[in-house]
């Protein structure tokens, strides 16, 4: 047993089509290993699905290697400007003054150099405020060319999140500002990453030959309040327009991650499904072919009834009344299965191994029908079963990302189906971006060449007709 073993192995390692498959699977395999060691699943679960987690990464960015292909350098990950942090370039003081009583003044300097060719794709600002008065705010901008732009000007009280991208108030008033400056009008709606980082010339009033201000920017951002033990920090996000590897979706997650978690996932729901259901498939035939009479009839039955049932609308179904993790969808699509058309062609074989003469040997000298069944008549099939094992692992990936497109599975899972689920409602490819679904698609594909490629071989091995062809 263990030479003939070795004598298949060797003879599918002739074949360039099981290295290949085999070098594709193992790529998979180590990258879920890497995910596993890297970012425990409930860690994974917990930052994939938080709002909080990401708020610092830019939204739908592109991979970061666009830049080694794009003819200016956009803008990469986020610059992060935060007075909590005691970073080079912020400083802050606070000072008690007079304030018709006691207040207090606070004053907070930010500098951050700019040296990309491209805007930003939005800014956003955190105030977080810690005052019993009501608390004035005024931001000032500062560019390169020592040009101020007032950026804010409000009375808060607590803590406050303004989202300076798209804020019309302030796209008005630079417009305005502009105008009486230059004396011409934009001829577009200048977006506020522009009206921060561009200089104020003839270029900034066309679309076309507007370009952004290199150098270093500084942000003054001074408070003002009767409250003697006032404080205020501020967190400012510049977003660039690429990050990482794979890039970001519309909820700012970065999609390495979800790649990475989506491998084991795959993986596991693939094998593990195509191995019980076989499995099972196979244990019902020999049962069927063993036993005959009203055993086989009933099988029988039940097989072409399930083959006639719609298996994707009995599904669906079924999740309007329970809704799965994704270990139980495992469940379920297997115990949908179990029957499925297999169980003919696994009975026919059995029909054949039955009359053999070793089997009526077992019965002979007393053996069991349970060990008949699992001891001779399986294993005599097996090796013809387990090429089928593997080409089924891409058909249960592939329905995985199926139902999840269709919003059958685990809500919180990781999944390439899910995320390419959220690329669809997400509009990605009416916006162009076109990374949010080929990082998944292409994981798809090539898992399912990678077991395709193996299971030919193996079939072509272990298959006795093919292996004379």
């Amino acid at each position: 047993m263990a030479t003939r073993l070795r004598e298949s192995i060797k003879i599918l390692f002739r074949y360039k089509s099981f290295i290949i498959g085999l070098f594709m699977i193992m790529f998979f395999v180590i990258l879920s290993i890497y995910a596993i060691v890297i970012i425990p699943y409930d860690k994974a679960i917990r930052m994939w699905n938080s709002i909080e987690y990401w708020e610092d990464y830019p939204k739908l960015a592109l991979p970061a290697w666009i830049n080694s292909f794009s003819s200016k350098k956009l803008p990469e990950g986020t610059i992060i400007l935060d007075s909590r942090k005691t970073e080079l370039g912020i400083t802050k003081s606070i000072q008690r003054i007079e304030f018709g009583g006691v207040g207090t003044l606070i004053n907070i300097n930010m500098r951050f150099t700019y040296e990309y060719e491209d805007f930003p794709s939005e800014i956003a600002l955190w105030f977080y405020v810690n005052t019993t008065e009501p608390m004035l705010i005024i931001i000032t901008w500062v560019k390169p060319d020592g040009t101020e732009v007032l950026v804010y000007r409000e009375v808060l009280s607590s803590y406050q999140y303004y989202r300076l991208t798209g804020d019309l108030e302030f796209i008005s008033r630079f417009e305005a500002r502009l105008i009486s400056k230059l004396g011409k009008k934009p001829n577009y709606q200048i977006p506020s990453e522009i009206a921060l980082f561009a200089k104020e010339d003839e270029t900034i009033l066309d679309k076309e030959t507007v370009t952004p201000l290199k150098g270093k920017y500084q942000v003054k951002i001074k408070a003002r309040t009767g409250d003697p033990k006032a404080n205020l920090d501020v967190k400012i996000n510049i977003y660039g327009k690429v990050y990482g590897l794979l890039g970001t979706d519309d909820r700012r997650r970065d999609l390495l991650i979800g790649i990475l978690w989506g491998a084991p996932l795959a993986l596991s729901f693939g094998v593990l499904a195509s191995v019980a259901t076989v499995l099972l498939q196979m244990i019902i035939a020999a049962i069927a072919a063993w036993y005959s009479g009203w055993v086989d009839h009933l099988i029988s039955r039940i097989n072409e009834v399930v083959m006639i049932i719609p298996f994707l609308p009995l599904l669906i179904m079924i999740s309007y009344f329970y809704k799965f993790s994704i270990w139980t969808l495992l469940i379920v699509v297997v115990a949908l299965s179990m029957f499925g058309p297999g169980v003919k062609t696994y009975r026919a074989m059995f029909l054949q191994v039955r009359e053999m003469p070793y089997i009526e040997a077992a019965q002979a000298y007393g053996a069991s029908n349970a060990r008949i069944i699992l001891r001779y008549m399986v294993p005599k099939v097996l090796p013809t079963i387990v090429p089928n094992i593997v080409l089924a692992v891409p058909s249960f990936v592939f329905l995985e990302a199926a139902l999840a497109i269709l919003g059958v599975g685990d809500p919180q899972a990781i999944t390439w189906g899910k995320i390419l689920d959220e690329a669809y409602t997400g509009g990605a490819l009416y916006w162009g971006r076109y990374h949010w679904i080929l990082a998944p698609s292409l994981c798809l594909v090539l898992i399912s060449i990678g077991f395709a490629l193996m299971g030919f071989t193996l079939d072509r091995v272990f298959n006795p007709r093919l292996r004379e062809m």
